[in-house]
């Protein structure tokens, strides 16, 4: 009886039971954990005051509405819990397929080592495109961190966008 309870809230609240599928359990709580700092009110449902203030809280003060406003209308409705792993579950189902990926990366390797050198990849990622901050880049390396002579895995960082979790950690 409960489980069907359970179907039922899920499906009222808007969202498909089956995302709790996408991830696993350890995933699960920690897109809990973000949610509950993100819903600044706690009411169970991110808002655009919420937002606010956790741009606030990050140091990013004076966010326009329209760009909060922006962020909500991502959503289908109200976001609960389940709207949220919702809109998680299809962001990571837009990534690009792994191969795709990885022959981008083949491109910054002509050697085919497997292999980018960490300076040449900070550099690329801070200097081109939609670059990434100091933060972020810090933030990379403490996720993909380089072994001592300064490469970085790219297969890995693939499987990771891919699949949203590091191989050796399955």
């Amino acid at each position: 009886m409960a489980p069907k309870k359970a179907k039922r809230r899920a499906a009222a609240e808007g969202g498909s039971s089956n995302v709790f599928s996408m991830f696993d359990q350890t995933q699960i709580q920690e897109f809990k954990e973000a949610f509950t700092v993100i819903d600044q009110n706690r009411d169970g449902i991110i808002d655009k005051e919420d937002l606010r203030d956790t741009f606030g809280a990050m140091g990013r003060l004076n966010v326009k509405n329209e760009e909060l406003e922006s962020m909500i209308k991502e959503a289908s409705g109200p976001i609960n819990f389940t709207v949220f792993l919702t809109m998680f579950g299809e962001k990571l189902k837009g990534a690009d397929p792994e191969d795709v990926i990885m022959a981008a990366f083949k491109v910054l390797d002509p050697e085919g080592k497997g292999t980018i050198k960490k300076q040449f990849l900070e550099e690329l990622l801070s200097t081109q495109c939609d670059r990434f901050t100091p933060e972020e880049v810090k933030n990379m390396w403490h996720a993909f961190p380089p072994d001592v002579a300064g490469n970085v895995d790219y297969k890995n960082i693939c499987y990771v966008i891919t699949h949203g979790e590091d191989k050796e950690g399955e």
